[in-house]
């Protein structure tokens, strides 16, 4: 274990990344707007919140500020996107869309961040590389989905909003 987690800031961090994948997936097939979807929801938030900030107290790579903690400010920049729509309600006619896209990136940021920590844990492969495989796999197959999708989605949020 404690190759796979380092110490205890790694254990909270694989703990709460846990959390955040298993809330952030619901999150991302539930029915949006109840009151599960708003509690769940929170839910990630909060584990995204404690992940970010365990990934900043993270050092064992670099030994110092490396590339991982700009991908996590990328990540903390999008939950806090993500969220203040829903605090303010504005703008009036679009922001549950803009609430819904920055969630959405931020959990396909998260599936690629995952996806690039088991990628890297195969032996004898380049890390840099597989980083990279990992992370434009995950991001572009998200963006066709979301591409794919996107008129329906933003026709759901219109339909909400009269």
């Amino acid at each position: 274990m404690e190759s796979i987690v380092g110490n205890e800031i790694g254990l909270v961090h694989l703990i709460s990344s846990c959390f955040a994948l298993i809330f952030g997936t619901y999150i991302l097939i539930a029915k949006k707007g109840t009151k599960r979807h708003i509690k769940i929801g929170y839910l990630y938030v909060i584990s995204m919140g404690i992940l970010i900030l365990t990934a900043f107290m993270i050092y064992r790579l670099f030994n110092a500020w490396g590339i991982f903690h700009y991908t996590t400010l990328l990540s903390l920049i999008t939950i806090i996107l993500g969220m203040v729509p829903i605090w303010t309600k504005k703008p009036e006619d679009s922001w549950k869309y803009l609430h819904f896209t920055f969630m959405y990136w931020s959990v396909i940021g998260l599936y690629a961040a995952f996806a690039a920590e088991i990628l890297t844990r195969i032996p004898k492969t380049p890390f840099f590389g597989m980083v990279g495989i990992a992370t434009g796999g995950i991001m572009l197959v998200g963006g066709i989905f979301f591409g794919m999708n996107k008129a329906k989605w933003i026709k759901t949020f219109e339909i909400e909003k009269k």
